[in-house]
């Protein structure tokens, strides 16, 4: 697996992440009210939503790029994922962004297809970056640094999922616990994270005769100068 990241870490920018990775983390209650939530009407049970048909979550996958299989959630205290991040990597690999509810520091998951191993390692860039990478077996995965990044990686059966963030905001144990985390995502996840408005039919080429072998029409009319 050498093919870098399609969005390199040092230059994600998600200024619309922000609002998303900051829900839910208000306390209850307000100040002078020694913490306890307002009096409510009682609601009643919840409904329980109803379930996401698997057969329109793969097509939503399909659409979206991404091999349904590949797509990875974690869990990282502290941290929410960006659902405007998440995206096609490479061929139909997977990526998405965690962040602090500030926005100010943030780790990337990423899933594509291939294996690490003693010998590609050193010869793969950390989070897109170039320069030398440095690789130290932990476990089942690799602990990798280069520059200002660092990342585990963990080759899995026919892919490799892979956790980077920046040295000076993410430590280590953090990184090497969302990595143990990461896991295959379940429907209500995928259905948070794969695009919902599918184009009902395909797009027309305005350019294609309605005859002939579809190619494009670029004929010059007659007496016309270019």
């Amino acid at each position: 697996m050498t093919r870098s990241l399609r969005a390199p870490l040092l230059l994600l920018a998600l200024p619309l992440a922000l609002a998303s990775a900051g829900c839910g983390t208000e306390k209850a209650g307000t100040a002078g009210d020694g913490g306890r939530p307002k009096a409510s009407a009682d609601p009643g049970p919840a409904t329980p939503s109803p379930p996401v048909d698997r057969a329109e979550l793969e097509a939503r996958a399909r659409y979206a790029q991404s091999g349904i299989e590949l797509i990875r959630v974690t869990d990282i205290p502290g941290f929410a994922v960006a659902p405007q991040s998440a995206g096609v990597l490479g061929d139909d690999g997977f990526h998405s962004v965690y962040v602090t509810p500030r926005g100010t520091t943030h780790i990337e998951l990423a899933v594509e297809r291939g294996t690490l191993t003693a010998d590609t390692c050193p010869g793969t860039p950390v989070g897109g970056t170039r320069g030398p990478v440095g690789c130290e077996k932990d476990g089942p995965a690799w602990y990798r640094t280069s520059g200002q990044l660092h990342e585990y990686a963990r080759p899995e059966a026919g892919h490799v999922v892979r956790l980077t963030a920046r040295r000076d905001t993410v430590d280590r144990d953090t990184l090497r616990r969302a990595a143990a985390a990461a896991r295959p995502a379940n429907d209500a996840e995928l259905d948070a994270l794969l695009p919902k408005n599918l184009p009902t039919a395909p797009v027309e080429r305005g350019d294609l005769p309605p005859v002939g072998d579809g190619a494009p029409n670029n004929a010059v009319p007659e007496g016309a100068s270019g």
